[in-house]
């Protein structure tokens, strides 16, 4: 059975491996829709939490697919796509992701074909900074 999340070791420290995904990402075609600091948030809050960021990427070719179709928008909610990208306890960085071509499969149709698209190709940019 596949998994629903998947956590890979990053080959890079936590800065490097944004700046990297960033540039991979842009490069590919997609956009950096918006990178969340979850550890300035939550110090903002009074708690401390080791670096962990969410980048937000969309590729506006494919989520047009779905946006266009008053029928899909219910769907919106999965757009933009997410990486999360963390340092655990043992200093080393992680990128996490869902798996997003599975949930699609429990839709099928444009939406499946899509987000199975937009997985195969965020997986290809994780693996360019995966530590071998």
């Amino acid at each position: 059975m596949e998994k629903m999340f998947y956590e890979s070791k990053s080959a890079y420290g936590f800065d490097d491996t944004i700046s990297k995904l960033s540039d991979i990402i842009i490069k590919s075609g997609w956009k950096v829709s918006y990178i969340h600091d979850l550890q300035e948030t939550m110090k903002k809050n009074g708690v401390e939490v080791a670096p962990v960021k969410v980048i937000e990427l969309c590729n506006p070719n494919y989520s047009y697919r779905i946006l266009s179709d008053d029928k899909l928008r219910i769907y919106s909610n999965m757009l933009p796509c997410r990486i999360s990208v963390y340092e655990k306890a043992d200093g080393k960085t992680y990128v996490s992701r869902m798996n997003f071509a599975l949930m699609a499969t429990q839709i099928g149709g444009i939406v499946q074909e899509v987000m199975s698209v937009a997985y195969h190709d965020v997986e290809g940019y994780i693996e360019q900074i995966n530590e071998k």
